[in-house]
């Protein structure tokens, strides 16, 4: 699904820490007067910052999101009819299943891989999600704190005292792009967005000491068909003789044959009506939707919807 470019989506986002969060450099410097573990830092609009990774962001959201997966689907493609399992990569029996895909077509690849790996990726498949680093865009404060670590048999100091540095306060800002995605995806991650926000978990170091909390706020949530034209009132797949109405969502599989579909186990009405009509994207070509604020939750609710009919929920 990489040679071939039929939607995508950019989430814009601001991250605030609720609390202390540290994302450790994974370096110890020479300079005494620095704490023993150092936020990451970077060059940023001409000055030195500490800032966020897109690794450290994905790997959270990658996380939660097998979570998810695995509680309302499984752990292993046997025992989910509805192909809606996440892999365990540290598992090796988990991951023969890998070694399989190596021998096959790059459309069974993807219809064989875990739910969660067709978004996030595997050693045989790219990701279809990428995250942005999230750089600072207002006033960041820091501060040292010391820890140490205990003994769990002699209830004694086993390492330390070590100090350590957190970020308090400050806004961060970055963006998530989604390619070729279904409505199911979108909602999957619509939903951890909401639990990393309601602090069901953290990012960074020390997550389970009370670091890691944040608040996410939405900037805007963009979808763009690159390839689709406004005729006549309707959405138009150029070449094709597809349509829909302009106030509707569309999932990758609504793009393809009902032969692609298939293939690749899509579904061919992937498709859901909301309340925006789809503009002209710049040059004429393409055509996008945009919701701004805390409409992007209404984004997010109407794509749950198809998560839940992946998973055969009721939603009401």
């Amino acid at each position: 699904m990489h040679k071939k470019f039929f939607n995508h989506c950019t989430i814009e986002l601001n991250i605030s820490p609720n609390g202390p969060i540290l994302i450790k450099s994974g370096r110890e410097g020479a300079d005494p007067t620095k704490p023993d573990m150092e936020f990451v830092e970077t060059y940023y609009q001409g000055k030195p910052t500490i800032y966020l990774p897109g690794s450290s962001l994905k790997g959270a959201i990658r996380a939660h999101a097998e979570r998810i997966v695995r509680t309302v689907g499984g752990d292993a493609s046997a025992n989910n009819s509805n192909g809606v399992w996440a892999s365990d990569p540290l598992d090796n029996e988990d991951s023969e299943y890998l070694k399989k895909l190596k021998k096959v077509s790059s459309s069974e690849i993807y219809k064989l891989s875990s739910f969660t790996d067709q978004l996030f990726g595997n050693v045989c498949l790219a990701s279809h999600l990428r995250i942005e680093d999230a750089y600072p865009i207002s006033e960041i404060k820091t501060e040292e704190r010391n820890g140490v670590a205990i003994d769990r048999v002699f209830g004694s100091v086993a390492v330390g005292p070590f100090n350590y540095q957190v970020c308090t306060q400050g806004e961060f800002k970055t963006k998530i792009h989604i390619k070729n995605f279904t409505l199911a995806q979108l909602g999957l991650i619509g939903l951890v967005l909401r639990d990393l926000n309601d602090g069901w978990f953290g990012i960074g170091f020390a997550k389970s000491r009370g670091l890691g909390t944040v608040s996410v706020n939405y900037e805007k949530a963009l979808i763009q068909y690159p390839t689709c034209l406004i005729d006549n009132g309707r959405l138009k797949l150029v070449g094709t003789s597809k349509d829909w109405a302009v106030n509707e969502l569309l999932g990758v599989g609504a793009f393809l044959s009902s032969n692609e579909c298939q293939i690749y186990g899509f579904s061919d009405d992937e498709k859901q009506e909301t309340d925006l009509e789809a503009t002209v994207m710049e040059f004429g070509l393409g055509v996008q939707m945009e919701w701004s604020g805390d409409k992007v939750k209404d984004l997010f609710r109407q794509c749950v919807t198809a998560w839940c009919n992946k998973i055969g929920a009721i939603v009401t």
